[in-house]
Parts: structure tokens; sequence; C-alpha cells
């Protein structure tokens, strides 16, 4: 029996947790759920966003599957999100983009890339952010290391082996930031001298986002910094159909944490009409990461079926389905 922390999360977030559970115990993986909150529920219950309890639980059990989390605005974290990835030293956010039949996609077919993020440096992180005191200039220091840098290129280059995946992509800018993102790109090829067996080509981030749009099947894996590869992993989103489709996983040595991407979406929270299909999608990156990569499979095939066959889909997708219909559809295919 193997025992995941389950945050329901915010807005939406509950009902398509809920929706993903009735999948995965349809599945009888032999998953037992600790149930923790976080977010505006935690703050409502416990008054923090983040509880020590539920730190606790995600230390003891190293995987967490995630919905949406709502970060206030005002004082506080930044957000919820990257306060998690800090502590739990979450150095790899994973998030493949792959065509789906029957969506609104820019590509129907050709597109099955992954994007392989540094997740815990850079200028996303937002160390050293000051505004002068008449508020005419305003700074940010942008901090990259060897290590950093080091360990996401390894991560990329063994998930290109352990997936059967045939090219890595670093992309920097390095042409004009030559300070971080050519230490970046300097590391990137030390690390890629030991993967012979896989394909290594650069490119700078600009021309990237225009392959993106023009060429995505050329693309495999994409290694590179936080914050182009927040930029980038939305962009591949937008190319098979939005974050309803869009799962993520944050991983590091000692825990990981898989979710939905997108928001949590309080304009639809509470009608039973979110799609369900990110969280799902992020349940089989989970069940990959937890060594049972058939069953992985056997989801995302799932998954697919009833896309095809438009069984009880949600509105977003065409159908006249609700969350919770749309998953039973997908549990029956199981």
């Amino acid at each position: 029996m193997t025992t995941i922390t389950v945050i329901r999360g915010d807005g939406i977030g509950p009902e398509i947790m809920d929706a993903t559970l009735h999948v995965l115990d349809a599945m009888q993986l032999g998953l037992s759920y600790e149930f923790a909150d976080a977010g505006m529920v935690a703050l409502e219950k416990h008054g923090e966003l983040l509880p020590a309890a539920t730190m606790d639980s995600i230390r003891k059990n190293r995987i967490a599957l995630k919905s949406p989390l709502t970060t206030p605005v005002g004082g506080g974290f930044s957000s919820i999100n990257v306060e998690l990835r800090k502590r739990f030293d979450l150095y790899a956010n994973v998030r493949p983009a792959k065509c789906f039949p029957n969506t609104k996609s820019r590509f129907t077919s050709g597109v099955d890339l992954i994007t392989v993020r540094e997740n815990t440096e850079g200028a996303y992180i937002g160390e050293g952010q000051e505004v002068s005191a008449d508020g005419e200039t305003a700074v940010l220091t942008q901090k990259v290391t060897r290590k950093g840098s080091e360990r996401i290129v390894r991560y990329a280059f063994e998930l290109a082996r352990k997936t059967g995946r045939k090219k890595v992509t670093i992309v920097h800018k390095a042409n004009i930031l030559k300070s971080t993102s050519g230490l970046f790109l300097k590391t990137a090829r030390e690390v890629a001298a030991h993967y012979p067996d896989i394909e290594c080509n650069e490119l700078i981030v600009d021309n990237t986002c225009m392959q993106l749009v023009m060429k995505p099947e050329q693309f495999d894996i994409i290694c590179t910094t936080n914050l182009f590869g927040d930029i980038i992993s939305d962009l591949c989103a937008g190319l098979v159909g939005g974050l309803g489709l869009a799962p993520g996983a944050n991983i590091g040595a000692d825990a990981a944490i898989f979710e939905a991407v997108h928001g949590s979406a309080p304009d639809i929270a509470g009608k039973g009409v979110a799609n369900p299909c990110a969280l799902l999608l992020g349940a089989a990156q989970m069940l990959d990461h937890l060594g049972k990569p058939d069953q992985a499979t056997r989801l995302r095939d799932a998954i697919v079926a009833t896309l095809e066959a438009k069984d009880s889909l949600t509105p977003d997708l065409g159908g006249e389905g609700n969350t919770l219909s749309f998953a039973k559809a997908i549990a029956s295919r199981l």
C-alpha cells in the first residue's frame, strides 16, 4: 500500500480532485490517501496558507497530488507553489505537451514533447527585488548556479534515456545574458558530453518560441532555465489545446508534487463543469514516478479513448457532460 498526500485545493480544485480519485480508485492501484490543506482553505481553517501538518505529510509520504491553490493578493508568499518548490527543493519542473483528439488544438498530430524547467533559481524566483525610494527604478537579482544547471540538464538527459526519447534541446539566451545564461549553456554542454547516445542541440529562446509555433514536431525534450521554462511550457500547452490538458510534475531528491498547472478558476467553482484532464494527466505522471509506467499508459489511453468517443466531455471540450460524468466515462474504460 502506497500512501500519497492529497491536497484538494481551492476553487474548482475539490471537484477535479474528486473526479481524479474516482478514476484512480477504479484502477485498483493500492493507493491510500492522506488529505492535507493548503491555500485559502488552509488559511480559513488553520490561519496559515501552508500548515505544518501539510508540510509534515508531504515530507513523510514523499508524494503529493495537488489541485490548484489560490495565493491571496497582498502580503505573504508571492506564490504557494513557488514556496513548496523552495521548501522541498523540487528542482525539476516537468511539463509534457501532446496532441489529444477532439480538442480545440492548433495541431491535431505531431506534437509530443516535454519541457524540463529548472525550478529553484534564476529570475523567476524574484530574489533581490527592490524599488528605489522615488519609485522610478526597480532592480531584480538573477542567480544561476553550476549545481542547479548541472542537475536539471542531467535530469533531462536521464529522462530521455528512460522514456526512449532521442533529442534534448538546450534553450538559452547566452548571446546576451553571457553570465547567467552563459553559465547554464556551458554547464549543459559539459553534461551533454556524457550522453553520446542522445542528440543535443542548442537554441536561443526567442528562436525556440518561433520554431515551436511553426514546426513543433522537431522538439522532443526541451531543457531550460526557470523563467524561460515557465513561458515555453505554457506556449506548448497552447499548441495542444490549452491548460485544461496540461499536467505538471515538480520533482526533487526527497519529494515530488504532481498537479494540474491551470488556476483555481473561482468563476466556475461549484458548477461541476471543470475539465479534470490536467489533474488526471498529472496523476499519470505520478504513476510513472512510482514505477508504474504500464498503469500510467493505461490511464492515458483511457483518457484518449474517452476523448475520441466524445463521451460525457465537459463543455470546454464541446460536450454536455460534467466533471464527474467525464471521470466516470474514463473509469468505465479502465
